[in-house]
């Protein structure tokens, strides 16, 4: 048997970024990795719209930067080598959507992760910038070193957000082995 639709949580994750994102768009990908995201991004906010990229690894930057240059999208992101942690420095614009991929980069330095701290303090800056309606997509990696120390620091942060300010959904496969990544989905509503 092969499943289709609810195969990974990167797949969900995927197709929640077509439905959330449009052309136009004010985004941040906060964790550029290897620049997947920030591509789809960059597809989906059109040439009217703006990917800010985060990484703190100059090879994701530079990998990030050779992919979209490869699909003619580099004018459409602005890649910063800083913590997501920094958000707040970089952009002073209200945002659409942000994705976090969370954990460390693949083909990477595996010792080199996100961190609880730097991500709830950017996670709640960019919970600032978010426009009304606004979604933040995160999706958790929980099965290397940290990773669980991560996801308890950002659940605990989520779980006391204001539910007349947001709304939290956490999604998780249940049955599957070797840690699957999680997804939480948060959007800010608007005022009343």
């Amino acid at each position: 048997m092969k499943y289709e639709k609810i195969t990974n949580t990167l797949r969900i994750s995927k197709e929640f970024m077509k439905d959330f994102v449009n052309d136009g768009d004010i985004v941040v990908d906060a964790t550029l990795g290897n620049g997947k995201d920030t591509l789809d991004l960059c597809k989906l906010v059109g040439s009217s719209g703006r990917v800010y990229g985060f990484d703190i690894q100059e090879l994701a930057i530079e990998n990030s930067k050779k992919l979209l240059m490869e699909h003619g999208l580099l004018d459409n992101a602005i890649l910063i080598h800083d913590s997501h942690e920094n958000v707040d420095k970089y952009i002073d614009e209200a945002i659409d959507f942000a994705v976090y991929n969370l954990g460390y980069l693949p083909n990477g330095d595996k010792r080199i992760i996100t961190k609880a701290s730097s991500t709830v303090a950017s996670v709640a800056k960019v919970l600032d910038l978010l426009k009304e309606n606004g979604i933040v997509m995160i999706v958790s990696y929980i099965g290397h070193p940290g990773g669980l120390e991560e996801k308890e620091a950002l659940e605990k942060f989520l779980s006391q957000l204001d539910q007349r300010k947001y709304h939290v959904l956490k999604s998780e496969f249940i049955n599957q082995k070797n840690s699957p990544p999680l997804l939480y989905l948060i959007e800010k509503s608007k005022t009343p």
